[in-house]
């Protein structure tokens, strides 16, 4: 597994293939996988939710703010959308609680794929693969709550869990580098990474102001914009960090662009942002790491790369 070859670009193209070839998906899974890469849900027939989160990278993008129909740009950066399954609130403001509701909101958004839900209902039901699909897996024509249970499937089997990290946890060979073993115990201890980052997947699914706000130049209020509460103001949804070295730019905003920027900018918040308003206390000192330190925190960092992104 350790050597195991980059698969993910031919993966994406067989999707692609299979989605136009037709080909019938056999079970709502695979139906989902088709429907996540084909371009048939967005109103010109351009974007797919594939366009935006790609697998190569984690099923992140890799700009900072991602392009949807007529080139429109969006507000936040697309994060990867892989070990979603058991996220407890989706979106970076927490907006909705299941996948089936999240991945119906890119299909709608006039940033994005600006489709009117009907009028997909409309193509997928006259397609010649797509609607006898419908047919044979959900035994009915094809219907927006069919098609959001079939896209999520998709999205719930993105889950990893073969990386050094996971190896090293379970004291079993191929696991992480001194170095990177290193970096755990900053994360844990003097990095206060673990106040936040925690779990399976490293995110505690809450919701904290690292300091990107500032009601200026840095105007995103976040979780705050959903429950009206002062409190909230610049909060968004700690991020999980599996597969993390893949998946920049990184924060909402996609400011930074590597992950040595994110871990400096964590060092020293105020140093970045000395205007930052209701900044988590979690981060109201430096840490004061040393270029050793940042470099055995990045190194654990990327001990979180799931096999099947690591060229051999």
């Amino acid at each position: 597994m350790k050597n195991t070859k980059l698969l993910l670009p031919f993966l994406f193209a067989a999707a692609l293939l299979l989605a136009f070839s037709g080909t019938e998906p056999k079970d709502a899974t695979e139906l989902g996988r088709h429907l996540f890469s084909d371009p048939i849900l967005s109103l010109d027939s351009t974007i797919s939710c594939q366009s935006c989160h790609i697998p190569e990278f984690a099923f992140a993008d890799t700009a900072r703010f991602s392009r949807g129909v007529g080139g429109r740009l969006g507000r936040r950066n697309a994060p990867s959308v892989m070990n979603m399954s058991a996220r407890s609130h989706l979106f970076f403001d927490g907006r909705v609680l299941a996948l089936e509701d999240q991945v119906l909101m890119p299909i709608q958004d006039t940033l994005e794929m600006r489709m009117m839900l009907p009028e997909v209902v409309l193509r997928l039901r006259r397609n010649k693969v797509y609607g006898p699909a419908f047919e044979r897996i959900f035994g009915r024509p094809a219907n927006v709550e069919d098609m959001a249970a079939a896209i999520a499937e998709f999205v719930r089997t993105l889950e990893t869990a073969a990386t050094p990290y996971d190896r090293w946890m379970n004291d079993e060979p191929g696991g992480m580098s001194d170095a990177a073993a290193r970096g755990r115990d900053i994360f844990i201890g003097k990095g206060r990474c673990f106040d936040c980052h925690f779990g399976a997947d490293l995110t505690g699914d809450e919701f904290r102001n690292v300091g990107l706000f500032n009601g200026k130049d840095l105007n995103d209020p976040g979780r705050s914009a959903i429950t009206k509460k002062p409190e909230d103001l610049g909060k968004f949804k700690v991020a999980g960090l599996r597969n993390v070295a893949l998946t920049a730019p990184y924060m909402h905003n996609g400011m930074f662009k590597t992950l040595d920027e994110v871990i400096d900018f964590y060092n020293d918040p105020a140093k970045v942002v000395p205007d930052a308003i209701n900044r988590d206390t979690v981060l109201a000192k430096p840490m004061n790491l040393t270029q050793y330190e940042k470099a055995d925190l990045k190194a654990f960092l990327e001990a979180m790369t799931d096999d099947q992104f690591v060229k051999g």
